[in-house]
């Protein structure tokens, strides 16, 4: 049975909360396969999941670096990195 997130849009938020307090680019990497992963667990459908990863994308491109701190900005590049090499590792 495939399930279906309750607010895809919400949960790539409260990921990027946590991407944003990542102590390393190690974590940072870390928390979104974990992510990917426990979607997976769960059954949620592939449509489901890259749906996720091009609203995360889009929320992290959104983002100026005025708005962060070096160290946060830093995380938020490594996301924006990961998230695009999911996606090209996916469409493959």
């Amino acid at each position: 049975m495939t399930r279906m997130l309750p607010d895809p849009d919400n949960y790539s938020q409260k990921l990027i909360s946590k991407l944003l307090l990542a102590s390393s680019q190690d974590e940072v990497k870390r928390f979104i396969l974990t992510a990917i992963k426990s979607m997976q667990m769960h059954n949620i459908h592939a449509h489901i999941i890259a749906r996720f990863v091009d609203r995360s994308l889009l929320h992290l491109r959104a983002f100026s670096p005025l708005d962060f701190n070096p160290e946060q900005w830093t995380n938020i590049k490594m996301a924006i990195l990961q998230f695009n090499q999911l996606k090209t590792t996916h469409q493959q």
